[in-house]
C-alpha cells in the first residue's frame, strides 16, 4: 500500500512538470515571432536561441553541479542522438517546415509525435496500452488540427511537409532517449550536453556569430511593450528553451514516456493563447473548440491508473530484489526457527521477507 500511495504523488510530479514543460515550450513561439518581425530569419533566431542556452547553462551546472557532466564512452550515442534529434533536429527542421508550409500544417504534423512514440512502444517494446490512451492520443490529435486550422491555407510543398514529418520524428526520439537518459543520468548535465550539441548543429546552417550586431538593438513590440531584440532573445533562451528542456526531462524520470507525449499536444494549444494575449491574434470559435478537445484527449490519458499504464510505479508492478541474508538461510518468526524449502518472495513491507511452504525445522521442536 506505502508504494501505491508513494506513486500517486510521483506522478501528479511529473504530469505537472511536463505540462510546465511543454507551456513553457509554447512561450518560445510569440518571443521568435516578435523577434521575426524585426528582420531575422527563423534559422538565425534558433541558432541564437540555442547557443545562448547552452552558453547560459552549461556554466551553471559546471559550477553547482559538476558530477552531472560526466559521461562514460558507452553514453556518446545517447548523447549524440538527444542533441541531435531532440535539441537541433526538431527545431532546425520545424523552421524548414514553415518555410515552406503554412504554420499550422507544420504544427500539425509534428503534433504526429505522440502517435509514433506510442507505436513504438507498443511494436518494439511489446507493451499493450490501455484503450483510454489510444483514444486519447486521437481525440488530442484532432483537436490540434483545429487549433492550427489546416484548412485556411492549402499550399503545400512536398519537401515542406518531409521536414514537418522530420521534426515530428525528431521530437519522437526527444521523448524516447529522453526517457532512456532521464532515469540513467542528471537531467542538468544531460540537458547542458544537448544544447551544445544541438546549438554546433544549428551554427552549421546559420553561424550566429555572422549576424549584424547593430540587429540586437533593434525594438520588438510584444504585448504592447516595446523591448530590445536582445531582451527577447534572452527571455527565449531562459524560458523557451533551459526551462522547458530541464523540467521535460525531469517530468520523464517518473511518467511514461505515452503519456508523456500526449501532454505535447497542450503545446499548440497554449501557444495559440499567448499568440492572443501577447500578439493579438485573436482565437475563432473552431480554435477554441479544438483546445476542449486537446485539453480532453490529454485528462482521458491521465486518467489511466498506474496500475494499467507500463511503466507507472504501482503495487503490481513493483519487484523487490531478495535481501541478501535471505537465500538459503532459515528465518526467524516469533523466536522460533524455520527452515524454508522453497523459493522466497517479498513481503508488501521493505526488508521482510516471507516464504511460502515452510514448515518447522525439527530443531524447533527440542
Amino acid at each position: 500500500m506505502a508504494v501505491t500511495e508513494k506513486a500517486a504523488p510521483d506522478r501528479a510530479r511529473a504530469t505537472a512538470l511536463s505540462s510546465l514543460s511543454w507551456v513553457l515550450f509554447a512561450s518560445s513561439g510569440p518571443l521568435a515571432a516578435a523577434v521575426m518581425t524585426t528582420g531575422w530569419s527563423p534559422a538565425a533566431v534558433t541558432s541564437v536561441r540555442l547557443a545562448s542556452a547552452a552558453a547560459l547553462l552549461v556554466p551553471v551546472v559546471a559550477v553547482l553541479r559538476p558530477g552531472a557532466l560526466r559521461f562514460g564512452r558507452a553514453d556518446l550515442w545517447l548523447l549524440l542522438g538527444y542533441g541531435l534529434l531532440g535539441v537541433g533536429g526538431v527545431q532546425l527542421l520545424f523552421f524548414v517546415a514553415v518555410a515552406r508550409i503554412p504554420v499550422g500544417v507544420a504544427m500539425v504534423l509534428v503534433s504526429v509525435a505522440p502517435a509514433l512514440v506510442a507505436l513504438w512502444v507498443r511494436v518494439v517494446r511489446g507493451t499493450r496500452l490501455p484503450r483510454l490512451v489510444w483514444v486519447g492520443i486521437a481525440l488530442a490529435s484532432a483537436g490540434s488540427v483545429l487549433v492550427a486550422q489546416v484548412w485556411q491555407d492549402t499550399g503545400l510543398d512536398l519537401l515542406g511537409v518531409a521536414a514537418g514529418l522530420g521534426a515530428a520524428l525528431c521530437s519522437a526520439g526527444y521523448f524516447l532517449l529522453g526517457e532512456h537518459g532521464a532515469r540513467r543520468h542528471d537531467p542538468a548535465g544531460l540537458t547542458a550536453v544537448g544544447l551544445v550539441i544541438g546549438a554546433v548543429l544549428v551554427a552549421v546552417i546559420a553561424p550566429p556569430w555572422t549576424l549584424p550586431s547593430d540587429s540586437l538593438t533593434a525594438v520588438a513590440v510584444l504585448g504592447g511593450l516595446r523591448v530590445p531584440v536582445w531582451s527577447a532573445l534572452l527571455a527565449l533562451a531562459v524560458a523557451g528553451t533551459v526551462l522547458p528542456y530541464l523540467t521535460g526531462l525531469w517530468a520523464l524520470r517518473d511518467l511514461p514516456v505515452a503519456l508523456a507525449g500526449v501532454l505535447a499536444l497542450l503545446e499548440p494549444v497554449v501557444a495559440a493563447a499567448l499568440a492572443w494575449l501577447l500578439l493579438g491574434q485573436a482565437l475563432g470559435p473552431a480554435q477554441l473548440a479544438g483546445a476542449a478537445i486537446v485539453l480532453t484527449g490529454a485528462i482521458l490519458v491521465q486518467l489511466a491508473g498506474p496500475g494499467t499504464v507500463p511503466g507507472v510505479r504501482g503495487r503490481r508492478s513493483v519487484r523487490r530484489p531478495l535481501p541478501p541474508h535471505a537465500a538459503g538461510r532459515p528465518l526467524r518468526a516469533r523466536g522460533r526457527p524455520r527452515l524454508c524449502r522453497w523459493r522466497y518472495r517479498a513481503a508488501p513491507t521493505p526488508g521482510r521477507v516471507r516464504s511460502t511452504r515452510c514448515r518447522r525445522s525439527s530443531a524447533a521442536r527440542t
